[in-house]
């Protein structure tokens, strides 16, 4: 599996523009981090892919899980983020010719 690789030091708006790429094309989209701030910049990428992907009428969410990872031999833990892609329909009209009265929840 292959990750995007998110550091303290990368720009959320260009981490922002491969994740809503990567959703465009259909590749999975995996974050990677190391570090509260690092984690910052991926939460950071995700809120703003997602204010690039509404207007396409294409959402997405993300799900944090741990792991353990060695970086240079040393062994750290990481915070991978899985981000979750959902269509939008369209909202329902208003002039619908269904005269139910009931709400769906």
């Amino acid at each position: 599996m292959e990750f995007l690789k998110v550091s303290s030091k990368s720009s959320p708006a260009s981490v922002a523009g491969a994740i809503a790429g990567m959703v465009k094309d259909g590749v999975p989209v995996n974050l990677q981090s190391v570090g509260a701030g690092a984690v910052n910049q991926a939460i950071k990428a995700v809120a703003i892919a997602r204010g690039f992907l509404i207007p396409t009428g294409i959402d997405i969410s993300c799900a944090p899980t741990f792991a353990d990872i060695s970086i240079n031999g040393d062994n750290r833990t990481a915070i991978r983020i899985a981000v979750y892609v959902h269509r939008l329909t369209p909202p329902t009209d208003a002039t619908s010719t269904d005269d139910s009265s009931e709400m769906m929840l």
